[in-house]
């Protein structure tokens, strides 16, 4: 499945993005790599993809992914 998300996330899919990004944080079918994942997170919330809105404000919340961890920015994600 990965491999067919991968395909979507670099056409520029949100929900390929999504799905890949969530593959990079579970460790399935991919390796676990949180900075990947927030990436692809922040990919789709910036088209609007309402759970990677949510996903991307959790690791702005708890600073994962390489993100400096921000209350209100995350805020901002959540009321998205």
């Amino acid at each position: 499945a990965a491999r067919l998300y991968r395909r979507a996330a670099e056409q520029g899919h949100p929900l390929g993005q999504h799905n890949l990004g969530v593959c990079y944080r579970e460790g399935q079918g991919a390796r676990q790599e949180d900075r990947e994942a927030a990436r692809l997170f922040g990919l789709a919330a910036e088209q609007g993809f309402a759970a990677s809105q949510f996903d991307f404000a959790l690791f702005d919340a708890q600073g994962r992914g390489g993100l400096p961890q921000d209350d209100v920015k995350a805020a901002r994600y959540y009321r998205l």
